[in-house]
C-alpha cells in the first residue's frame, strides 16, 4: 500500500481565480456568464469553506487553471475550469471552491496530476484514474474522445503504480519496480517513443498518432560531445515531473534525463533539438553531484542537487535569455529548499522559515506580494505577506498559487486567522 503525504495543514490561495480567462484573450462564448467571475488575489487568502479542512497535498500544473486537494483522510478535492470535466464530477460546471470528488470517495488517493484539461489520480493500491480531455488520448484508456467527465481506471494491468505526472497534453506513470510509461500525444518526442507521431493526413492536414494507453519508455541514452548515442541501461525510475511540452525523469543512481521540446533550452543539453528519447543530462552524472529533487515550470527545468545546490535551465521570460544547461541559481545558496512549484512564468519556493518567489511581469498575484506592492520581481524576493507561517508544500498552476500552512501551535493558528478569507461569488 502507499502512504498518504504525511503533511497537513490549511490550504492558502493567491493568483488569478478567473477560472475561464486564464491563458485566454478572452473567456470563450459558452463560457460568458462567467466573464467577470474570480478577481486577482494578490496577497494569500483562506478559502472560508476550507477553515476546517486539513489537507496534506495541493495539486495542479503549469499549465492548468484547475486544482486539486487531497484531504489527511486521502480524499480528492476539485475546483477551477471545467470545460472538459477535468474536475470529475460528472459535468462541466465551473467551481469557484474545493469540492469533494464523490465518485472517488471509496478510494484512498495519494496522489494526483493535473494537465491543460486533464487529471489523473492514483489511489493506495497504484491504480490509476483519469478524467477530463481525451482529444489525444491523455486520459490512457484506450480511445480518442472529447471528454470523459467522471474518474474512470486507466487501461493498464501492469505492477502496481507509483506516480503519476501530467504534461499539457499527455502523461506519465511509473510502476513500484521503475519503469516509465506514457500516453497522449506524441508531439516533439514528448512520450519518449522515438518518434513525434507526426503524419500528414487528409488535405495536407498534419495529424498525431497517439498513444491511447500507457506504454512503456523503453530505452534511455547519453550522447557524447562528438554526438554519439550510448543507450544507458538499467534505469531505474523514481520520479517524474513534466512541463507543457518535456518531461524531466529522476532515476535510482540520482541521474535526470530529459526529453520533449527543446526550446529555450528547457532540456539542458545546451542545443535546442527536441529529443525524442530521454537523455542523460551531464551535469548530475558525477559522484556527488547527483540530483535529489527534480522540478518543471511550463518551459524551464529545476533540479535540486544532492548538496543542497538549486539548479535551473530553460526560460520563464521569453524576451530575456535563455538557459541551454542547468546552472545554479544563486539567489538561494544557503536556502535549505523544501518545495518549489513554478507556473508559465513565475516561481514560488519554500525554504527554511520563509516562502520565496520572483517572475516577469504580467503577474496576477501569485507570487503573494500583496496589495499596493510590487506586481513582479526579475529577482527572488521573501514573501512577507506569508512572514511566521511556516508554508509546508508550494504548488502552482498557470498563473495561481497554492500552498499549505503549518497550524500546529497557537501562534500558527492565529497568524494564520489574520490573513482575510476568499469567498468567491458563484452563478
Amino acid at each position: 500500500k502507499l502512504d498518504c503525504p504525511k503533511v497537513k495543514g490549511q490550504l492558502l490561495i493567491f493568483g488569478a481565480t478567473n477560472w475561464d480567462l486564464i491563458g485566454r484573450k478572452e473567456v470563450p462564448k459558452q463560457q460568458a456568464a462567467f466573464r467577470n467571475l474570480g478577481q486577482n488575489l494578490w496577497g494569500p487568502h483562506r478559502y472560508g469553506c476550507m477553515n476546517d479542512i486539513q489537507v496534506s497535498c495541493v495539486v495542479s500544473g503549469p499549465c492548468a487553471a484547475h486544482s486539486l486537494l487531497l484531504t489527511t483522510e486521502g480524499k480528492l478535492w476539485s475546483w477551477g475550469r471545467n470545460d472538459k470535466g477535468q474536475l470529475g464530477h460528472g459535468d462541466t460546471k465551473r467551481l469557484e471552491a474545493p469540492k469533494l470528488i464523490e465518485a472517488l470517495a471509496d478510494h484512498v488517493i495519494v496522489a494526483a496530476a493535473c494537465g491543460r484539461n486533464h487529471t489523473l489520480a492514483l489511489t493506495e493500491d497504484g491504480t490509476a484514474y483519469s478524467f477530463g480531455e481525451n482529444k489525444l488520448g491523455q486520459l490512457g484508456q484506450g480511445n480518442q474522445t472529447d471528454a470523459v467527465l467522471s474518474p474512470a481506471p486507466i487501461s493498464y494491468n501492469g505492477q502496481p503504480l507509483v506516480k503519476v505526472a501530467c504534461g499539457a497534453e499527455f502523461s506519465m506513470v511509473v510502476d513500484c519496480k521503475g519503469n516509465l510509461y506514457s500516453f497522449g500525444c506524441p508531439e516533439y518526442g514528448q512520450l519518449g517513443h522515438n518518434s513525434d507521431g507526426k503524419f500528414i493526413a487528409r488535405a495536407q492536414r498534419i495529424e498525431f498518432d497517439c498513444e491511447l494507453i500507457p506504454r512503456r519508455v523503453a530505452i534511455f541514452i547519453e550522447k557524447s560531445k562528438d554526438g554519439q548515442v550510448m543507450p544507458v541501461p538499467n534505469v531505474v525510475v523514481r520520479d517524474v515531473a513534466c512541463g507543457g511540452n518535456h518531461t524531466l525523469v529522476l532515476d535510482s543512481q540520482k541521474r535526470v534525463f530529459s526529453w520533449g521540446f527543446g526550446g529555450y533550452g528547457r532540456l539542458g543539453h545546451t542545443e535546442q533539438k527536441d529529443e525524442m528519447v530521454p537523455r542523460l543530462v551531464k551535469l548530475f552524472d558525477f559522484p556527488g553531484r547527483g540530483a535529489s529533487q527534480i522540478f518543471t515550470g511550463y518551459q524551464c527545468s529545476f533540479a535540486l542537487s544532492e548538496m543542497g545546490g538549486l539548479f535551473f535551465w530553460g526560460v520563464t521570460n521569453t524576451s530575456r535569455e535563455s538557459t541551454m544547461y542547468p546552472k545554479s541559481v544563486q539567489d538561494l545558496c544557503g536556502w535549505k529548499i523544501r518545495s518549489l512549484a513554478c507556473g508559465k512564468s513565475s516561481i514560488i519556493v519554500a525554504a527554511d522559515e520563509s516562502t520565496i518567489s520572483w517572475g516577469p511581469s504580467p503577474t496576477f498575484g501569485e507570487l503573494g506580494y500583496g496589495d499596493n506592492k510590487p506586481k513582479s520581481s526579475t529577482t527572488a524576493q521573501e514573501v512577507k505577506t506569508l512572514d511566521g507561517i511556516y508554508i509546508e508544500q508550494v504548488v502552482m498552476g498557470y498563473c495561481h498559487s497554492l500552498v499549505i500552512a503549518r497550524q500546529e501551535t497557537q501562534q500558527e493558528q492565529e497568524r494564520l486567522k489574520k490573513l482575510p478569507e476568499y469567498n468567491p461569488r458563484t452563478i
